[in-house]
């Protein structure tokens, strides 16, 4: 079995998952936490901040443009500039894996009176780009990328960027949220028309800002902005970590499990009906709302799950938890049929592809379609998975080890930092036998 340089993890079967845990900070929430606060006038401090390689990526491209930013692992404090207090980077602005960092700064720095280039790790570097590029060349923003579409992406300040009317072609919380951005310096009202809802955290924290956005039925419009104002903001734990601690309490025989702290903004929760009407035993306790965000703490209980066709109007909304969905329904009795998911085509790793080759090498039955799977439900025999580095392909084989007959050794799970640091740590406090391998 390969080792690769300690980046793959080793879990073997058995173990119940019980007890109250609270998992990082929502990965969402805090880039705009970060960037909102950034342009914003006086300070903003955050706690709950996912200490991620993702969120410290876009955390760096700030101080790389004159931002002053303060984090003591706990506490974040932003000295924010304004909204026209950036400054030119000297160098090209590295943002790792994170392709919400760069989609939404794309929006962000299109409105600068300066220019940027953007760059990513490998990974990065091959993804799609031109949703965000083409509505806001619309906008008069200069935009270049490569001809595939991919970054590095080239912007050319001091264009005054015009407001448009536009109507997201797809599911996109990036896309609806770059061009929000982008909204904040554009002559004119910026409208969106979104025809299935995509998360709403950018809007609800333009509010906290205090600049808030209109929105009638599946239109979204913002004004011109001329200041934000710097505030206080408390993270809550991150629902899309969460999701895998609520899969592994499903599955695992005798689980009994408490998530504390969790975001259970309706944007972002369909996972749990997905669940539910799979079976799961899973009650919402001590509701509430922080930092305009809903919260709650989320009880899991071992269930028996039944294969289900996925409702359609649920999937975009559930899409950063589809790889550990799929690990549950091939738990499940019977048949699961997932599709309309395309978009898991072009996330860290073809996530439908990268599933697939999992199951394969586990001994599940699964076959994929264009825009997703069908899985029949069974039995992990135990093997060695490849999550080709994406660190949701690597927790999601990870919770499947809980249950299957021989160890299960997931390889190049580097990336699991980018989202969720001390997951094997936070794994094993919840009951799983993980190590690194």
């Amino acid at each position: 079995m390969s080792s690769n340089n300690g980046s793959s993890f080793q879990i073997k079967p058995g173990g119940v998952i019980s007890g109250r845990i609270t998992v990082p900070g929502d990965k969402s929430i805090s880039h705009r936490a970060l960037m909102l606060g950034a342009i914003a006038e006086g300070e903003t401090r955050i706690t709950g901040f996912l200490q991620g390689e993702d969120t410290l990526a876009t955390a760096n491209a700030f101080q790389q443009m004159g931002v002053e930013i303060e984090n003591d692992g706990k506490l974040v404090w932003i000295n924010g500039v304004g909204l026209n207090g950036l400054k030119k980077s000297s160098n090209s602005i590295d943002l790792g894996n994170s392709g919400t960092s760069v989609r939404l700064m794309t929006g962000l720095l299109a409105g600068q009176n300066f220019d940027s280039e953007l760059i990513g790790d490998k990974s990065l570097m091959t993804r799609p780009m031109l949703r965000v590029i083409k509505p806001l060349r619309s906008m008069n923003a200069e935009i270049s990328c490569t001809e595939r579409g991919t970054l590095p992406i080239n912007i050319t300040g001091k264009n005054q960027l015009q407001g448009i009317e536009y109507e997201l072609p797809v599911a996109s919380a990036q896309l609806k949220s770059c061009l929000l951005l982008a909204g904040l310096y554009a002559e004119g009202t910026t409208s969106i028309i979104e025809n299935q809802a995509t998360r709403d955290h950018t809007e609800r924290m333009l509010s906290t800002f205090s600049h808030p956005i209109t929105r009638n039925q599946n239109r979204i419009t913002i004004s011109t902005a001329e200041r934000l104002i710097g505030t206080d903001i408390n993270i809550p734990a991150d629902f899309s970590s969460a999701a895998f601690f609520i899969v592994a309490a499903t599955i695992a025989p005798g689980s009994d499990l408490v998530l504390e702290n969790v975001g259970i903004n309706p944007t972002r929760d369909a996972m749990l009906k997905i669940m539910e009407l799979m079976g799961a035993d899973i009650e919402l306790e001590n509701k509430r709302e922080q930092s305009g965000e809903p919260v709650a703490d989320i009880h899991i209980k071992s269930s028996e799950l039944h294969g289900i066709n996925i409702p359609e109007e649920l999937v975009p909304v559930a899409i950063d938890e589809f790889p550990v969905i799929m690990v549950a329904a091939s738990c499940a009795k019977g048949e699961t049929r997932l599709s309309g998911a395309a978009e898991l085509r072009v996330k860290e790793s073809d996530r439908i592809q990268s599933m697939l080759d999992g199951f394969i090498a586990t001994g599940v039955q699964a076959e994929d379609i264009e825009d997703g799977m069908i899985i029949q439900g069974g039995e992990f025999q135990g093997g060695e998975v490849n999550s080709h580095g994406d660190h949701r392909i690597a927790m999601a084989f990870a919770v499947a080890g809980l249950v299957a007959k021989e160890s299960i050794v997931v390889n190049d799970c580097e990336n699991v930092a980018t989202s969720f640091p001390g997951f094997v740590e936070l794994a094993k406090k919840a009951g799983m036998d993980i190590t690194y391998a």
